[in-house]
């Protein structure tokens, strides 16, 4: 009992000793390396999933109904569990409930491909396996966050916020390429099977890694029990007198309500409109560039340092990916279109990951999975709806208009907010009380 009892302060030594303001400075951390690179890892099998499931549900049944489903059986869940999700989180071990979401996520690609091996697949199979993807993304994605506090010391987490989000479009970059080149040389149901195994190397990791309530120097104290869909009431409440939460908050909601990653279902319109070449290696190249300049973002942010996490600076940011997107929206030149794209990737990355990192400093202790929870229903859940800001308005007025009127709206909002955080820090006292844990502890 009392070597079990001396491990927290091992692991503490071991953290606390990282180098400090060193560009990366997150990868200094061998735990976080092992959590980054089996995330990257898990991260792809999740894309590689969706080319080849949404492919065969195209081919076999041809039905965009269905194909509307997927996008909101993906996101919803966020909207609806990532609160009472954060909450469990707080009271349980996170790594057990990241292994359960593995779990799922492998049951699901399992079952695509026994029902590819079979031919037997119906619709109702379909909506079952997508709902279960989406609930094993909750599962996932808001506890992952929480465990970031237990594998990083409080002034690396800025960094490893960063590199998490980094981590994703990497996954979104490479993952559908490498699914597409499974679905051609392993066929559909070979390669979604090969791909239950990508999920292995973050369970197994896991099953070991020393962290977890078990190995916390200081307990978290939590006052409240998993209460369902009323902790959200509840977490609004209690985070309504911290303004950095509460303007991030509202930052990521609207930006995924309004926008979200509604232009990007609407990329092949996008790329047909443009004229250039063949449409599909136009579509491929117009979706590479948004994911291009959200990993250089990721990388200038961490090897410069250019940009200090603020409230402030990350509305900015926002502010200015509104902008690009409206010129997006009108571009009629190919090459301007792929360099708008990937301006809009630069700065989507920047302010959200500022946004998140932002939360994830100024969360209290004792509600800080609630917090990320709260952040990851109005962030990740609310990007349900972009698909009728952008898209069933886009049937209507053509895709172009539906997206400059929702950026616009958003650049509106934005401002707004921007608005309440300088009226909320005029006060010396209030931004004082406010400022982020990071720089009230270095002071």
């Amino acid at each position: 009992m009392h070597a079990f009892a001396r491990k927290p302060r091992l692991q503490a030594a071991l953290v606390l000793t990282a180098p400090q303001n060193r560009s990366f400075s997150a990868f200094y951390i061998s735990g976080y390396r092992a959590h980054f690179a089996t995330y990257v890892l898990s991260m792809m099998a999740d894309n590689i999933e969706h080319v080849i499931s949404y492919w065969m549900l195209y081919q076999k049944f041809h039905s965009p109904a269905l194909g509307g489903f997927a996008v909101l059986s993906h996101w919803l869940p966020f909207l609806l569990f990532s609160v009472p999700v954060g909450s469990l989180a707080d009271r349980r071990d996170p790594r057990r409930i990241i292994q359960v979401a593995m779990l799922l996520f492998m049951t699901v690609s399992l079952g695509w491909g026994w029902f590819f091996l079979t031919d037997s697949l119906e619709i109702w199979h379909a909506v079952v396996l997508l709902t279960l993807h989406g609930c094993a993304g909750v599962l996932w994605q808001t506890a992952s966050q929480l465990l970031l506090h237990d594998i990083v010391p409080l002034p690396e987490l800025a960094s490893a916020v960063r590199l998490n989000a980094t981590a994703r479009y990497v996954g979104i970059l490479v993952g559908p390429a490498v699914g597409g080149a499974m679905l051609i040389g392993l066929g559909p149901a070979h390669g979604i099977l090969l791909n239950a195994t990508y999920y292995l190397p973050l369970v197994i990791w896991l099953w070991k890694a020393p962290y977890g309530p078990a190995f916390r120097v200081v307990a978290q104290p939590v006052r409240r029990a998993v209460r369902g869909l009323s902790d959200i009431t509840q977490t609004m409440r209690d985070i309504a007198h911290l303004p950095i939460i509460v303007s991030m908050t509202l930052l990521g909601g609207a930006a995924s309500f309004f926008i979200g990653n509604g232009y990007q279902a609407q990329m092949p319109g996008f790329a047909h409109d443009l004229g250039h070449g063949d449409p599909g290696i136009a579509y491929s190249m117009l979706l590479a560039a948004d994911a291009a300049g959200a990993l250089m973002a990721g990388v200038m942010l961490e090897s410069t340092r250019w940009l200090r996490a603020s409230p402030m600076k990350a509305i900015g940011l926002a502010l200015t990916w509104c902008c690009v997107l409206v010129a997006f929206s009108f571009a009629s030149a190919y090459p301007l279109a792929l360099a708008l794209l990937f301006m809009a990737g630069f700065f989507e990355l920047s302010f959200s990951s500022m946004a998140q990192a932002l939360v994830q400093l100024n969360a209290p202790t004792d509600m800080r999975g609630r917090v990320i929870g709260l952040f990851n229903m109005s962030a990740l859940g609310l990007r349900a709806f972009s698909g009728v800001t952008v898209g069933v308005v886009g049937a209507a007025v053509g895709i172009h208009n539906s997206l400059a009127a929702s950026a616009t709206l958003l650049f509106l909002v934005v401002a707004g907010i921007g608005y309440f955080m300088k009226h909320h820090f005029a006060s010396p006292a209030v931004a004082a009380s406010a400022a982020p844990a990071e720089e009230k502890k270095a002071s």
